[in-house]
């Protein structure tokens, strides 16, 4: 997979996932209450029972919009109804879908930041999808001392004071998508692996305390919004890379 930005077209009403294709889905999660009412009848008791939880009406707008979302993106893969759906839970968290809902052997992951939402798929492989809007006061360093590499807060320190921020979230959506493809969340240490993150800069695992698992993994920084950084990273090869743009 190489660094390029993706042409978000309009998605297909049946997308077919043909080898090692990915096929990658950005939505607005802001909603109109009519469209948020319309998701939330999609959910399942336990997921609108956690909508319920939060706080702030934003909070479970976004989070309504992005299960919501993902049941209806799914549905169009595996020709069920969104409300049908049901998901199993590996013990760190990742989705799938139960067993019995599908025979392709579909795979996906989801993140959301800041009223987008990003989805990602693929067959018969793990995947990971991370999204984060850049923020230029964000404390750059010393989350970077906390939790990065020290060879990536080298190269970090090193890059044009312009072009740090975006240099960090390259570095952040990078290694998230890679922990949430191995499935293993945070229990997988942020410092004991490194990526490239320069702007520009071919997105790769560089070092990883393990030498046999790097080389397995193909990585692909996208480009969803000026503001925002977003990466995927997949279990093997891919031949081809499909960006759409949810707007039902």
């Amino acid at each position: 997979m190489n660094s390029d930005v993706c042409n978000w077209s309009a998605p297909p009403e049946s997308p077919e996932l043909c080898g090692q294709e990915v096929h990658v889905w950005l939505a607005n999660l802001d909603l109109t209450p009519d469209r948020r009412a319309d998701l939330n009848a999609t959910l399942s008791p336990d997921e609108a029972e956690k909508a319920s939880r939060f706080y702030f009406e934003k909070d479970r707008s976004h989070y309504i919009a992005g299960r919501g979302f993902l049941r209806a993106i799914l549905s169009r893969y595996i020709e069920l109804p969104a409300r049908n759906l049901a998901f199993t839970y590996n013990p760190f968290g990742k989705p799938a879908l139960a067993d019995g809902l599908t025979k392709s052997d579909l795979s996906f992951n989801v993140s959301h930041s800041h009223g987008l939402g990003l989805y990602a798929f693929c067959q018969g492989r793990a995947i990971g999808a991370d999204i984060e809007q850049i923020r230029p006061d964000f404390a750059i360093d010393s989350i970077a001392e906390a939790f990065f590499s020290p060879r990536e807060v080298a190269m970090l320190r090193n890059l044009p004071d312009e072009q740090r921020p975006r240099g960090f979230f390259n570095c952040w959506t990078r290694k998230e998508a890679y922990i949430k493809a191995r499935g293993e969340g945070l229990s997988h240490p942020l410092d004991k692996f490194a990526v490239s993150l320069a702007p520009g800069e071919h997105p790769t695992i560089l070092w990883s305390e393990d030498p046999l698992d790097a080389p397995r993994w193909s990585m692909r920084s996208l480009d969803p919004n000026p503001d925002y950084a977003a990466a995927v990273v997949l279990d093997g090869p891919c031949s081809q890379i499909r960006c759409w743009r949810w707007d039902p």
